[in-house]
């Protein structure tokens, strides 16, 4: 063999999925794309702003801590729990539909990554400017703890019921967003579906025998019982099989778009 046959670069052919980097790295690379894409257009800023905005006017405006007699969070958890399902879609909304639009979604899931780090990635970026807004109220109770003495127990249990809540509400707008490539559709049909869920169990009184089940199904209840402070795990494994739920359903969505 020559010494110019010995040199020579070997082909190199297609790379199997999951070959470069690790799971963790490939996720998290994923997710700061997603989380840094939020900010290289108005939407990050306008979602941020108006969900601050709301809250403020929700909460501040009623004077509602003032009217109970003595310093509570309780009206400001109940205002942005009425927000989750208006500002979750606005968030999840462009994570597989612009792609789609755009055509990238398809490079994407053929680099050689795999699909569920892929949506683990776009689902924590799109969490991530959530976590934004819900901890850009943290100078509420702040604010309130100087005006009485405030129980931080419930406090911790609602922001708790906030995240988890939220994050169910995100896992079902990034799996609608991957059914289709328009984003106005992904966010109506994410929040009307989401909307619906949220007020069920404010109308149980017309489903009869089946309102225990109802009520299991409705975010709300479970937010309610998490942000009073109890940690029950019915609750915790409601938001977690959402959570699953929607992303496995997400990820059957990337691999029928693999094979069409």
């Amino acid at each position: 063999m020559s010494d110019q046959e010995a040199t020579a670069p070997k082909p190199v052919g297609p790379q199997p999925r999951g070959s470069i980097g690790t799971p963790v790295g490939n996720t998290l690379a994923i997710a700061r794309r997603e989380f840094v894409s939020y900010f290289s257009s108005p939407l990050g800023y306008i979602v941020i702003g108006m969900f601050l905005l709301l809250v403020g006017f929700l909460f501040f405006i009623p004077f509602a801590f003032l009217t109970l007699g003595k310093a509570t969070l309780q009206p400001m958890f109940n205002s942005i729990s009425w927000l989750l399902p208006l500002i979750s879609p606005a968030i999840a909304m462009r994570t597989f539909a612009e792609e789609s639009r755009t055509g990238t979604l398809e490079m994407l899931i053929t680099q050689p990554v795999r699909d569920w780090e892929v949506i683990l990635g776009k689902y924590l970026g799109a969490m991530g400017l959530l976590a934004v807004c819900i901890l850009g109220t943290f100078s509420y109770p702040v604010i309130i703890s100087r005006v009485g003495e405030l129980d931080w127990g419930p406090v911790a249990g609602g922001y708790l019921g906030l995240l988890l809540g939220g994050a169910a509400y995100v896992s079902f707008g990034v799996m609608v967003s991957s059914f289709t490539k328009d984003q106005i559709t992904a966010f109506f049909v994410s929040f009307i579906v989401g909307a619906v869920f949220f007020l069920m169990n404010k109308a149980l009184i017309f489903f009869g025998g089946a309102a225990s089940v109802i009520e299991y199904l409705c975010p709300d209840y479970h937010f309610s019982n998490i942000a009073r402070g109890v940690l029950d795990a019915r609750n915790i494994i409601y938001f977690c099989s959402v959570i699953f739920v929607c992303l496995l359903a997400t990820a059957r969505s990337l691999g029928s778009r693999r094979w069409s």
